[in-house]
C-alpha cells in the first residue's frame, strides 16, 4: 500500500480526539472506584487476552490473523463505549475512568500482550519480544496524543470543547477510510478467510462482552456498573489497531489488520445485540434502568408542577395587589 505512511497520522488522531473526552478527575475518580475498576482490570489484562488466545486456536486462525485478534484483545475502549454506557443507562463515570486507566495502562500491556502473541503462533517455542524501538513508538503514539488532548481539556476546556466534536468526525471519518482501505488492499486474505474470521470476530466480541458483565455481576457489583464495564471490555478501539498493525514504524502487515477491520464493521451490532439481551434476561438491570426512567420522568414531572404552582402563585399576587389599588379610597 503507497499510503501506509498516514497510519500514524490517524493513531494520533483518534487518540487525541479520545484524550479531548477526558479530565484530570477522571483519574482522580478512580480513588473512590477501586473495587470496579479492579475487577476491570483483571478481566481487560488478564481474562480476555487468554479467552482471545483460545478463541483463535479453536478457529485455527493463521498466525498473522490470530496476532491480530490477539491485537485487538490488547487496545483499549474508546468513546463508542462512553457513548453506547450513557445511552442504556450504564455507569458512565465508571465508564470514562476506565477509558482513561485503560488507555494509559495500555502503553504496557499492549506491547506484552503482542509480544505473547507472537511467541504462541510464530516462535516455535522461542520468545520473541516487541523490539524496544517499537515499545518507544508505541508510546508516543498512544500516550502522547492523549496526554496532549488532556492538556488542553484542562488548561482550555472551551476550546476543547468547541474542537471535541470535528476532531471526533475526522477520527471517525479516517476510521472508515482506513476500513475501506485495508478491505480493498486485503481482499484476498480477506474473502479467503471470511467465514473463519468473522466467526472467531463475533466469538470474541460476544465474549468479551458476556464476560465484562457477568464476572462484575458475579462480584456482586451494580448491574449499572457492570454494564459499563462490559462495553469498556467489549468494545475494543478498532482505529488504533489498524493504525498499529499497518503502520510502517510498527507491525507493517495487513493480513494482521484484517481482523481489526472485520470488528470494527460488526461490533456495535453485537453491543446492541447484547444489551437488548441483558435487558431482556436480566431483570435487576431491566428494574434498574426504568426505576432511572422513573425517577427522571418524576424529576421533570416536578420541576413542572413547580413552574406551574410560581407561575400561579405569581399571578394570584399580582391580582392581590391590582384588587388592593382598585379597592383604595379616591
Amino acid at each position: 500500500m503507497g499510503n501506509q505512511q498516514y497510519f500514524p497520522f490517524v493513531i494520533v488522531v483518534v487518540m487525541l480526539a479520545l484524550g479531548l473526552t477526558l479530565t484530570v478527575d477522571d483519574f482522580k475518580r478512580a480513588a473512590t472506584l477501586r473495587r470496579p475498576l479492579l475487577v476491570a482490570l483483571i478481566c481487560q489484562s488478564l481474562l480476555l487476552p487468554t479467552l482471545c488466545l483460545l478463541i483463535a486456536e479453536a478457529f485455527h486462525l493463521q498466525p498473522t490473523l490470530a496476532i491480530g485478534l490477539m491485537l485487538m484483545a490488547a487496545t483499549p475502549g474508546g468513546t463508542t463505549s462512553s457513548v453506547l454506557s450513557h445511552l442504556v443507562r450504564g455507569d458512565l463515570a465508571l465508564n470514562v475512568t476506565l477509558t482513561a486507566i485503560n488507555a494509559v495502562l495500555s502503553i504496557f500491556t499492549l506491547p506484552a500482550i503482542l509480544a505473547i502473541a507472537m511467541t504462541w503462533f510464530r516462535g516455535d517455542g522461542h520468545f520473541i519480544p516487541l523490539p524496544p524501538g517499537k515499545f518507544v513508538t508505541v508510546f508516543g503514539f498512544v500516550l502522547i496524543p492523549v496526554a496532549i488532548g488532556i492538556a488542553i481539556r484542562h488548561r482550555l476546556p472551551g476550546f476543547a470543547l468547541r474542537v471535541q466534536q470535528p476532531v471526533r468526525i475526522l477520527a471517525a471519518v479516517l476510521f472508515v477510510v482506513v476500513v475501506v482501505t485495508s478491505i480493498a488492499a486485503g481482499h484476498k486474505t480477506l474473502f479467503n478467510n471470511l467465514g473463519v474470521l468473522s466467526g472467531a470476530v463475533v466469538c470474541f466480541c460476544a465474549v468479551s462482552l458476556t464476560v465484562g458483565y457477568l464476572v462484575p455481576r458475579w462480584m456482586r457489583l451494580a448491574p449499572r456498573q457492570a454494564i459499563a464495564i462490559s462495553l469498556e471490555i467489549g468494545m475494543h478501539n478498532a482505529a488504533l489497531a489498524l493504525g498499529i498493525a499497518l503502520s510502517p514504524q510498527l507491525l507493517n502487515s495487513m493480513d494482521m489488520a484484517m481482523p481489526a477491520a472485520v470488528y470494527g464493521a460488526l461490533a456495535p451490532l453485537i453491543a446492541l445485540t447484547f444489551i437488548v439481551v441483558v435487558r431482556r434476561f436480566d431483570s435487576s438491570f431491566r428494574d434498574t434502568a426504568n426505576a432511572d426512567t422513573i425517577s427522571s420522568d418524576t424529576v421533570g414531572s416536578d420541576t413542572a408542577n413547580a413552574d406551574t404552582t410560581s407561575s400561579d402563585t405569581a399571578g394570584s399576587d399580582t391580582t392581590s395587589s391590582d384588587t388592593a389599588v382598585d379597592e383604595q379610597p379616591a
